[in-house]
């Protein structure tokens, strides 16, 4: 029997793939970390405040950095002294390659800042409906700039993923008196608020193809990249702390009101870059979506079981079939890009 041609793990007679580990894993985290990231932004402080998010951000980076350092050394069998030295020779020795990682890094950022002012001006429903078109604008900027082929049904499966997300994020409905409690509460300006998520759907799918276009182009580690990415994230998450939070922090300190789930929570969103970049790397951006999309229905039924929050409905059910649908229909091989026929050999 031949090897499999993918990377991966073989435990006896079983073959797993990094790919499908790494996706699997992102799904995990990315639910937990969602319902740890809720809790901690409901949740106050003994002092009665909430942590400011934007520090929170810087400190979800450092973690990724502290991670990525550790993985470098498990990878080259290199202690933590030589592990950073190697890591600021490499980057002193290939300034051009470290300087292109400020373009998603800054793109992320921006993003960041995007999904602010979206939610500032638009309701959570409409923002979580509308952000899935990062999916879609992923999809064509693959193409564009990784020349990757998808077929007319991978396309099809894309647009039901769509959908069937946006059905599992419609409101249920609460009564007539809540609606126009809950309408009554909202205030912003609803086409910055949409102008914006549309943008951080842009700078997502960008971001995030041209990040996997510099792993999947090099030579060098996974984790240097992502310890070059998460230099310049810091450096850029700590410019916007200071533009926005500088008088806060400067008055009641950079961890004020961190309780012990804030740090559950950052520690998740740093363990997500690592898979998010491991993803990028065996697979690929689209596949991150659906993951991130199946995530978003297992995050709803958790919340439904345990928090309470969430009312079950026709939406839910009805985009939970379409995503499934949607997510056999594009990795089955009937669906895959056909090879175009070779030449005829005019010797024969």
């Amino acid at each position: 029997m031949a090897a499999p041609s993918l990377p991966g793990i073989r435990m006896g007679t079983l073959f797993f793939p990094y790919k499908y580990i790494a996706l699997v894993l992102l799904m995990v985290q990315t639910t937990s970390s969602i319902l740890v990231l809720r809790l901690s932004r409901t949740w106050t402080s003994e002092e009665g405040g909430r942590y400011i998010s934007t520090t929170a951000v810087v400190m979800s980076e450092v973690f990724k950095l502290v991670g990525s350092l550790f993985l470098l050394g498990r990878e080259s069998n290199r202690g933590p002294i030589d592990v950073i030295t190697y890591t600021m020779s490499e980057i002193s020795s290939n300034t051009m390659g470290t300087l292109k990682l400020g373009i998603p890094a800054l793109l992320y950022t921006v993003q960041n800042n995007l999904l602010f002012i979206a939610l500032s001006n638009l309701s959570a429903a409409t923002y979580q409906v509308t952000y899935q078109l990062k999916i879609l604008t992923t999809a064509i900027f693959s193409v564009t700039m990784l020349s990757k082929i998808i077929s007319g049904r991978q396309w099809l499966s894309l647009l039901l993923l769509t959908v069937g997300v946006a059905l599992v994020q419609m409101p249920t409905s609460k009564g007539e008196g809540e609606e126009e409690i809950e309408d009554s509460t909202f205030t912003g300006n609803q086409f910055i608020g949409l102008i914006a998520v549309l943008s951080a759907c842009c700078s997502s799918g960008f971001a995030g193809v041209y990040f996997e276009k510099i792993l999947k182009g090099t030579k060098q580690s996974l984790w240097l990249r992502n310890i070059q990415l998460s230099l310049f994230s810091i450096v850029l998450g700590l410019i916007g702390v200071y533009f926005n939070d500088g008088d806060a922090v400067m008055r009641d300190g950079f961890f004020q009101h961190y309780t012990g789930i804030t740090w559950l929570a950052i520690s998740l969103q740093a363990f997500g870059g690592l898979i998010i970049a491991a993803v990028i790397k065996f697979a690929d951006n689209i596949l991150k979506g659906f993951a991130n999309s199946i995530s978003i229905i297992l995050t709803g039924a958790l919340s439904f079981l345990f928090i309470g929050d969430v009312q079950l409905s026709l939406f839910f059910f009805a985009g939970t079939l379409l995503v499934v649908v949607s997510t056999f229909m594009y990795g089955h091989p009937s669906s895959q890009p056909k090879a175009p026929n070779p030449l005829p050999n005019e010797g024969n």
